[in-house]
């Protein structure tokens, strides 16, 4: 019956005309109630759309043309270029008790991870909404928004658990691509898979170096072969140790136009905001359920929401706003490698690889700066300003990226001089927190190539709170409270070499940290051209930033929170291990402290007993609510968990 039912709803919700959006077609697969027919408050219960929208763009549209090898490829009886995105739609079933606001969030390779953010969901990315438990804390279905996600990468195959755009190969053409990989292991022969099919196997090429900076070498024993067109196999040399760098480069075949990943976003919030025909399932009576739309991504997809505003998808075929507010999260100064010939959107430089990859690029920041390397005046802001549809921005990032994505260029000058912001622009960053973590997440040691264990922080509560804001802001025009980062004019963005203490038992600095260079791509390998100047957080004497959003774990704290963890031994211990922090427990008493002289005060030093240190948490917990940097509901959480000894677990 249910597979009767989707095909009638396919039926009816398909169109002829193309739409101002170039949606030509809104296949509705299936329309069903979400969470096991949950209720959330005052908003009641929720239906989840399975959908594929098709695409049609015209190449010599200006706002299409910039898309690279759009008008190489293949038309349809029109003249246009199709492609068809995945779709899925979470909206209250009653659309009146919406909040009249469209979030959507571009999928993380094809994932979604709003859910784990926002709602605290235990799910993993792959979230259906079939369970209750699906929706964790429900926060965001409380508020009423309207969730969408929009399969966008075209690089990657559509299946379940996994949105992603079908578009046109560009048969017969090849050209050169590179790849870099660290194995983090020993094994050999080891093997990766390419982005690209390989187009000829003499061409295939590998080098190795202990770190990026060193000296590309191709001693005995390393040599690489083609299993198949896309798999390489790698015989390792014996005088490199598992953290060591691996360079391939090649003649890749069969690209595929990925900007077009940028038009299917554009295209299909317009359509769902604006479109009055019976296709639109957010149409309520005569007009859409939403009247404004917020771009939400996390790491990858904040990136896409970097390079979205930059390339001017902001603006959709009729000259209006798409989104009102975007949300980039964990994005660094970072941009993507996406809208190029045998781009690798799912590539983002990782240290010590390529720190001048086609992710970082100039421009790094909002506004307009001139770059003495590449001779341009730009910024992210630029194609939006001549548009006049430039929306909000609220930049969150945790502090991993100020060290391993040079997100210091958000608020300095090339030269490393003191930056303001646009006026429409707020930036966060989470003092003491990894790049991503789960709100299951819990502090331990299991990755053999990270030296320190694990931090498990948690980005919800400031997160709940931020959005919270930029919905008032972009609904009403209350403004967010000021940016939260860390700044040369205000001493709390220093160089490297001096920001954490050196003195604390058990927390090894090197000042370790990645690079911005802007390099010629358009030589294989690339040639280093010049280098900006990068700062990373001030710490206090424990070791954390000082400046940032400082959740509860850091403002009240029974530990030291960062957000770096070096490479262990055998690792490449020159580099920092990917996406994590690390914690190092406070002593529990003046004794044990001294023991092994550690300067941090103990806990008992700090709390007089276990009631002390709750009238701490709910204290700071108070203050950061009249900040509007915590929601009441999360600071009532927080009080709790800190009676239960669970603060630290729960990231507060």
């Amino acid at each position: 019956m249910r597979g009767i039912i989707t095909g009638l709803i396919a039926i009816t919700c398909l169109w002829p005309a193309a739409s101002p959006a170039e949606i030509v077609r809104f296949d509705v697969l299936e329309r069903v109630p979400a969470f096991a027919g949950r209720s959330f408050g005052s908003v009641g219960t929720y239906e989840r759309i399975t959908a594929r929208a098709t695409i049609a763009l015209n190449a010599s549209d200006e706002r299409n043309a910039v898309i690279t090898d759009l008008s190489l490829a293949p038309r349809n009886a029109d003249g246009k270029v199709e492609a068809t995105a995945d779709v899925v739609i979470l909206r209250p079933a009653d659309p009146t008790h919406g909040n009249g606001t469209l979030l959507l969030e571009v999928p993380n390779r094809g994932r979604k991870l709003a859910p784990q953010l926002f709602d605290d969901s235990s799910q993993p990315g792959a979230n259906n909404a079939q369970a209750a438990e699906d929706a964790g804390i429900g926060f965001l279905h409380r508020q009423g928004y309207t969730m969408v996600w929009v399969g966008w990468q075209g690089d990657i195959p559509s299946k379940p658990g996994q949105m992603a755009l079908s578009a046109p190969v560009l048969k017969s053409i090849t050209g050169p691509a590179r790849e870099e990989v660290i194995f983090d292991n020993t094994t050999s022969p080891a093997r990766t898979t390419l982005t690209w099919p390989a187009a000829d196997p003499a061409n295939l090429n590998v080098t190795v170096r202990a770190a990026w900076a060193d000296a590309r070498q191709t001693p005995a024993g390393l040599s690489a072969k083609l299993i198949d067109p896309s798999t390489v196999e790698i015989t390792r040399p014996d005088d490199f140790d598992g953290g060591a760098l691996y360079e391939i480069t090649y003649t890749a075949r069969d690209p595929v136009p990925l900007g077009m990943g940028f038009a299917a976003v554009r295209d299909v919030v317009s359509f769902l905001r604006h479109d009055e025909t019976s296709a639109n399932p957010l149409l309520n009576g005569l007009h859409p359920s939403v009247s404004r739309a917020i771009g939400f991504g996390v790491s990858q997809s904040g990136r896409f929401l970097r390079d979205f505003l930059y390339l001017g998808f902001n603006e959709d075929l009729a000259g209006r706003m798409v989104f009102d507010g975007l949300m980039p999260h964990v994005a660094g100064t970072r941009r993507m490698a996406t809208n190029v010939r045998f781009g690798q959107p799912g590539r983002n430089p990782r240290h010590p690889q390529d720190s001048a990859w086609q992710a970082d690029l100039f421009p790094f920041t909002y506004a307009s700066l001139s770059d003495v390397y590449s001779g341009k005046t730009d910024g992210l802001l630029r194609r939006c300003s001549l548009s006049a549809t430039c929306p909000k921005v609220m930049q969150t990032d945790s502090e991993h990226e100020w060290w391993a994505s040079h997100a210091s260029l958000l608020v300095t000058d090339l030269a490393g001089n003191h930056l303001d912001l646009p006026d429409n622009v707020r930036a966060y960053m989470i003092a003491g927190t990894p790049h991503f973590a789960a709100p299951t997440d819990v502090m331990r040691k299991t990755v053999p190539a990270m030296s320190l264990p694990q931090n498990p922080m948690h980005a919800g509560m400031p997160m709940r709170a931020l959005l919270t804001d930029l919905n008032a802001w972009i609904s009403d025009g209350t403004k967010p409270p000021a940016s939260r980062v860390p700044m040369r004019a205000h001493g709390t963005l220093v160089p490297a070499q001096r920001a954490v203490p050196t003195d604390i038992p058990g927390l090894p600095y090197a000042g370790i940290h990645t690079l911005a260079v802007f390099s010629d791509q358009s030589v294989l390998p690339p040639k280093e051209i010049g280098r900006y100047p990068v700062f990373v957080p001030k710490a206090d004497n424990d070791g954390m930033a000082i400046a940032g959003i400082r959740q509860l774990a850091l403002a009240v704290p029974r530990a030291t929170y960062t957000a770096w963890n070096p490479r262990a031994q055998g690792f490449g211990t020159t580099a920092l291990y990917p996406l994590q922090g690390a914690v190092v427990p406070f002593a529990p008493t003046e004794a044990a402290r001294k023991e092994v002289h550690d300067p941090r005060l103990s806990i008992a030093e700090r709390y007089a007993n276990d009631e002390a240190y709750v009238a701490a948490v709910r204290r700071e917990a108070a203050r950061q609510v009249a900040e509007r940097l915590l929601l009441p509901e999360d600071a009532e959480r927080a009080v709790e968990a800190a009676k239960q000894g669970k603060l630290a677990k729960l990231g507060q």
